[in-house]
């Protein structure tokens, strides 16, 4: 198997190998990968907190006047450019 990472996680797999704790990147990545299925529901239920704490703040800002409305035709493009920016952050070699 291949993975690829970014040079921000890979720069932390050398620290944790170089600190002594681990003997090489493979067991860095294996103890990771236990500790998200040992705590899976605890990292469900952080995300879902933070979705919980986004869409409070949207209900928020709706409620301040805070938004802008948009016509039927100007939907289409808007959803464009929101998923451009996300594929703009997604690194092809994360996937």
């Amino acid at each position: 198997m291949h993975i690829s990472l970014t040079p921000e996680l890979e720069k932390i797999i050398h620290e944790k190998v170089s600190s002594g704790l681990y003997n090489n990147a493979s067991e860095v990545v294996r103890e990771a990968l236990r500790f998200m299925e040992s705590h899976h529901e605890l990292i469900y239920q952080m995300k879902l907190d933070l979705l919980r704490a986004k869409l409070l703040n949207a209900e928020h800002d709706l409620e301040e006047g805070r938004y802008t409305e948009l016509t039927r035709e100007e939907i289409a493009p808007f959803l464009k450019k929101i998923r451009d920016k996300v594929t703009d952050r997604i690194d092809p070699h994360s996937l």
